[in-house]
């Protein structure tokens, strides 16, 4: 017999502990609290990510599961609605990838010109106002002759880069891993969303009261509102500077739209990949559409950034833009691209326990 086990037949009554006990008991609790965080602190990360992408979606999986009650049972709701997620950031390493193959031969046989020719300067340095006059010498002396501009490149071609794949390599595998747990967390989390909520819901009820479900809704509706106004508006954004890269005539149009995209999900991103598009079309010699193009693009970001997303995003949890904006920042800054999310929810949950907690105390008249 276990020695933890009770003599058969004799029943184990629960008493009711004294002080003592519950200190000891919150004690224990708050130890193996920790040691399972250590536990899990490499996969902490993954988590993160499948509870944010749960509770983003649910409210389109909750619609899904209502219209198909039998697909949610077999659980081909909850994958489909995974397999969407691991697209969502496959396909635009997939069509990187693709793209960087067909351009792979026309890049290395420029390397190999510059090398033995030099890069002579073009003609479009030369002609801008201002600048022109100072970089057009400084190009002449360090890229247009063979050896300087050998020197530049020739770290392209050394035998080195094979290593330098592999290491990339191997960093690449634990975080393809990571990702693929945060597939199968998501997964389950959208498979058992009833089971979970209501054990949130009891565990938050009795630990805080009704409190601690107001904060989980305020975290939620914070959560939904970043991914609409950051995730949703980038991409929207991506696609109109994509067009507008088409009109104006800038290289690879769709790669680099899809690139603006991802940068326009962080404050001022998109701002930068407009002005990485002006760049490269003034370096084709059109500089009036140059310009036309990073002013549009400077003028969409500031529209976003400051008008539809602090709506978007503050306007669900009535947070107000300052605090929206440090929430984005700060969350970046200490927590990664998890920060965009954590940020403002842990911005959200701040006010509102401000609100309540001042609204208590302030006298009646």
């Amino acid at each position: 017999m276990h020695p933890f086990q009770p003599a058969k037949g004799r029943q184990v009554q629960q008493a009711t502990p004294n002080p003592t006990q519950r200190a000891a008991l919150g004690a224990m609790a708050l130890l193996f609290l920790l040691l399972g965080l250590y536990t899990l602190k490499t996969f902490l990360p993954a988590l993160a990510w499948a509870a944010i992408f749960a509770i983003a979606l649910w409210p389109l999986y909750r619609r899904a599961t209502t219209a198909w009650p039998n697909a949610r049972q077999k659980t081909l709701l909850p994958a489909g609605f995974t397999l969407a997620v691991a697209l969502i950031f496959v396909l635009p390493l997939i069509l990187l990838g693709a793209e960087l193959a067909r351009e792979a031969h026309f890049i290395s046989q420029w390397v190999q010109n510059a090398q033995a020719n030099g890069i002579p300067v073009p003609a479009q340095i030369q002609s801008l106002p201002l600048a022109g006059p100072r970089l057009a010498p400084i190009w002449q002396s360090h890229l247009a002759h063979p050896h300087p501009a050998d020197g530049l490149l020739e770290h392209l071609n050394r035998p080195s880069m094979l290593t330098e794949g592999r290491q990339f390599g191997a960093s690449l595998a634990p975080r393809l891993t990571l990702f693929g747990f945060m597939l199968l967390t998501l997964f389950i989390l959208l498979k058992e969303a009833d089971s979970v909520i209501h054990q949130l819901r009891a565990a938050s009820t009795r630990a805080f009261g009704p409190t601690g479900e107001r904060i989980g809704a305020q975290i939620a509706a914070s959560i939904h509102g970043t991914v609409t106004g950051l995730v949703l508006v980038g991409l929207a954004e991506g696609a109109v500077l994509g067009i507008a890269y088409a009109i104006a005539g800038v290289p690879h149009p769709v790669l680099l739209g899809a690139i603006s995209a991802v940068a326009a999900i962080l404050p001022f991103g998109a701002t930068a990949a407009a002005a990485v598009a002006a760049l490269l079309l003034a370096a084709t010699g059109s500089l009036l559409a140059a310009a036309l193009l990073f002013a549009f693009g400077a003028a969409l970001a500031f529209t976003t950034d400051h008008f539809i997303r602090p709506v978007l995003i503050g306007g669900a949890t009535k947070l107000p833009f300052l605090w929206v904006l440090l929430g984005i920042l700060g969350g970046l800054e200490v927590w990664g691209l998890l920060g965009l999310f954590l940020g403002p929810a842990i911005m959200a949950t701040l006010i509102l326990l401000w609100r309540d907690w001042i609204g208590a105390a302030t006298p009646t008249h």
